[in-house]
């Protein structure tokens, strides 16, 4: 991590940005910053304001509707992409041609990282919509150079079929969509191991690709390396899982990234990942607290990038954090216990009180002979590796939705 260097790209992304972003330029005033020069330090940098997701949904409520975080005029911008909105209104976001080739060399890194070449064939499977991981994957793939196959609208069984007709390569989409088709390809006897080209998997919208037993089941099932990356909507591409799988990297040439205590604010080991894009001078976000938990492993990687290492990856939201008879639970936990389980197909889990008393209900899709078996034994696995007890049953297969999307496996009902 060269400090000085991000620092450098910083200043010069703040002269712009003091000078016509409306949200920042005040923001930063405040704050007692007026010149680039005034943050001459990586101390200095950490006595700036922090941002949160909450100050950029009012802003854009405020002044609908992209707010005043924008450095130029509205013609400058081609792209327009939004969160999910699953923890809110959702916030949109706009590109220049200069920022979203800045996203497409961020996934240029991701790609690099999982030995994808122009020789390749790409399928990224998310919808066609307005989240920008089709999009930034796609760009990035045509940057590389190399054949992306549209599959947009189309069925999972369509998607299916084309990626064996098209010998697809390399299949990005999120970690459940993944198993997802290889349990439709069962369905129909296919063994994708064995009959489909998929030699790499690449992965974001949820931690799985980072979980050791989901990792392990996407591998099993299509007979390829499976790589996690990590990003944001706001934030960009920021994190990618290296060559030798050994956790994900902070991209430190485009991100100048902290981990700080949650409560405190303070530097920490373990807490909230706060970031600072440094290509996106259009509509940046500056010490910005993503939401994510995240660990930094003290060790330099073994593959020679001297970038941080989170271990695990992003082991979960933290507005997600399950406190259950006091034991602090991140989904991420449950999902590598359960998912350890071959004979479980699909799960759902929801908290909830029952008197003075909090409980965990999971609900296991099993396709062992005796559902009632494997029900059992996730709960004492559950009780043997977190010494709690939760409440585990069985349903019938297909009961719970899948989609290209996110995964909504967790519920609180307290």
């Amino acid at each position: 991590m060269d400090t000085a260097k991000q620092l450098r790209r910083f200043r010069q992304m703040l002269a712009p940005v003091l000078e016509t972003n409306a949200f920042y330029s005040q923001k930063l005033t405040e704050a007692g910053i007026t010149h680039p020069n005034d943050v001459q330090t990586f101390a200095d940098y950490q006595q700036l304001p922090f941002t949160t997701k909450a100050e950029l949904s009012a802003d854009q409520g405020a002044r609908p509707p992209y707010g005043t975080n924008l450095t130029f005029p509205l013609e400058k911008y081609i792209c327009l992409h939004q969160t999910s909105g699953t923890t809110g209104e959702p916030i949109r976001w706009l590109d220049t041609a200069e920022s979203w080739d800045w996203w497409g060399k961020c996934w240029g890194d991701i790609y690099r990282e999982a030995g994808v070449t122009a020789a390749d064939r790409l399928m990224i499977a998310f919808t066609f919509g307005p989240f920008i991981g089709f999009w930034s994957a796609h760009h990035g793939a045509r940057q590389l150079g190399a054949l992306t196959i549209p599959n947009g609208g189309l069925s999972s069984e369509q998607r299916l079929r084309a990626l064996l007709y098209n010998d697809v390569t390399v299949l990005v989409c999120t970690p459940t969509y993944a198993l997802r088709l290889a349990e439709v390809a069962a369905g129909d006897g296919l063994d994708l191991s064995r009959s489909s080209s998929v030699r790499v998997t690449i992965h974001a919208g949820e931690p799985g690709a980072s979980l050791p037993s989901t990792k392990r089941r996407i591998e099993e099932c299509w007979g390829a390396h499976t790589y996690d990356h990590a990003g944001a909507t706001e934030v960009g591409a920021w994190g990618v899982m290296c060559r030798l799988q050994a956790g994900v990297h902070l991209n430190e040439e485009e991100f100048i990234c902290e981990v700080i205590d949650i409560d405190t604010g303070k530097p920490a080991d373990a807490g909230e990942l706060v970031i600072t894009n440094l290509g996106r001078v259009g509509m940046p976000v500056i010490r910005y607290r993503t939401g994510d938990y995240v660990k930094l492993t003290s060790l330099l990687c073994e593959c020679g990038d001297e970038n941080r290492v989170l271990e695990g990856g992003v082991m979960g939201r933290i507005d997600s954090l399950l406190i259950i008879r006091g034991m602090n639970i991140y989904p991420a936990t449950i999902e590598n216990i359960v998912f350890q389980f071959p004979d479980v197909a699909e799960f759902s889990a929801r908290a909830y009180r029952e008197g003075i008393r909090d409980e965990l209900e999971i609900q296991v899709e099993s396709t062992h002979p005796d559902p009632e078996q494997t029900a059992t034994a996730v709960a004492a696995k559950i009780q043997e590796v977190l010494g709690f007890r939760a409440i585990v049953k069985s349903v019938p297969v297909g009961i719970f939705p899948r989609t290209p999307g996110k995964a909504h496996r967790f519920s609180d009902h307290r």
